[in-house]
């Protein structure tokens, strides 16, 4: 019995280790979607459009380290290129890592039905919101 209910519990933490994030893709191709679903003011716009070109330019820097990278490897050795491959995947996690923190930031921004919306919109695809701190100041 000890057995089986350990064995669902690995299970249910394998399931939510691979639940994807729900990313909006602030700096993607989809920042006019964002504007229309979630009814963005002024200033939200403004803040996405100057927080698109902030993740262009981290981004691009990592795009770059990463082209240079490969250029410099080209006919490396089998040993050599797996410990670029780490590297390589290093900067791709470091790209993503950039873009939920935009995400995140413009997140932070919404009002509580556009945070609700967001939530549901996540639910539905079955994917991990990402929790943002809506404590109220008390001061």
């Amino acid at each position: 019995m000890k057995a089986l209910v350990f064995f669902l519990f690995l299970i249910c933490g394998f399931y939510g280790q691979a639940q994807l994030d729900c990313i909006l893709g602030v700096g993607g191709r989809d920042n006019e979607t964002i504007v229309k679903v979630f009814e963005l003011t002024e200033e939200q716009q403004k803040n996405l459009k100057n927080w698109t070109a902030e993740l262009k330019i981290r981004n691009d820097i990592f795009k770059e380290r990463a082209k240079y990278l490969m250029k410099q490897n080209e006919e490396s050795s089998p040993e050599v290129l797996m410990e670029v491959s780490k590297k390589y995947q290093s900067y791709i996690d470091s790209m993503a890592k950039n873009v939920r923190m935009m995400d995140k930031r413009l997140l932070t921004s919404f009002n509580e039905t556009q945070y609700e919306r967001y939530l549901k919109l996540c639910r539905r695809l079955t994917l991990r919101p990402i929790h943002i701190n809506r404590s109220v100041d008390e001061n």
